[in-house]
C-alpha cells in the first residue's frame, strides 16, 4: 500500500519555482496549486475590463495589471493571480523582483464553473484581509451579471449587483465607471 507524500514549500521556495515556471500556480499554507487555462469568454471579459479601466486611469496615479500580476495577501499567506488588479498611489511589492503586489485597491475575478464558489467565498475572505482593498468585482461569464463589493468605513462590505446591460458600475475608490456593455463587448451569452 502506497500513499502519496505531500510536499510543503516555503513562500520563498514557491516564488523561486514560480519565477522559473512556464505555467502559473497559486500558493497557500505550503501547498502549490496549478492554475488552469481560461475560456474565450473569460479572456474577453478580463481584457475588456482591463482596457476600460486602463483608458480611464492612464493619466492618473493608478496602475492596472492583467492576471500576470501576482498578489500576496500578507495576513493569510495566499499568493494568487486575480484577473485584473488596480493599485492607486504607490504600488508596494513583496520584494525587489516587483512581481508580487501587496496593496491592491481593486481586484476583479471573472467566474468560471470551477472557481465561482471559491472566488465568492474563501478567496474573498482572504482578499478582505487586505487593508488596501476598497472594491471587489465578481463577473459572470455565462450570463450578464456583475457583483460589486465596496468596503464601508466600519470595515463591512456592501454588495450591489446587476444583470442589466444598460447599467454602469461606479467604482468610487478609483473614480472610474464601468459600463456593462463595455464589460461584455464581443461576449456571446447562451440564452
Amino acid at each position: 500500500m502506497s500513499s502519496q507524500v505531500k510536499i510543503f514549500y516555503t513562500p520563498e521556495e514557491y516564488l523561486a519555482l514560480e519565477r522559473k515556471a512556464k505555467d502559473k500556480s497559486e500558493y497557500f499554507k505550503g501547498e502549490i496549486f496549478a492554475r488552469t487555462g481560461a475560456s474565450r469568454r473569460h479572456n474577453l471579459i478580463a481584457g475588456n475590463v482591463l482596457a476600460a479601466l486602463h483608458n480611464q486611469l492612464r493619466q492618473r496615479p493608478c496602475e492596472v495589471y492583467s492576471s500576470d500580476m501576482r498578489v500576496r495577501v500578507s495576513e493569510t499567506g495566499l499568493y494568487t493571480y486575480p484577473d485584473v488588479v488596480v493599485v492607486c498611489g504607490e504600488p508596494l511589492f513583496a520584494d525587489e523582483q516587483k512581481d508580487t503586489l501587496v496593496n491592491p485597491t481593486l481586484l476583479v475575478e471573472v467566474l468560471s464553473k470551477s472557481t465561482a464558489s471559491y472566488d465568492r467565498g474563501e478567496k474573498f475572505e482572504h482578499y478582505r484581509k487586505l487593508a488596501s482593498l476598497a472594491e471587489y468585482l465578481v463577473i459572470a461569464q455565462t450570463k450578464y451579471h456583475v457583483e460589486h463589493y465596496v468596503r464601508q468605513p466600519d470595515n463591512q462590505w456592501l454588495l450591489a449587483e446587476t444583470d442589466d446591460l444598460q447599467q454602469t458600475i461606479h467604482l468610487p475608490a478609483i473614480a472610474c465607471a464601468l459600463a456593462l456593455t463595455d464589460v461584455y463587448v464581443k461576449v456571446e451569452i447562451d440564452k
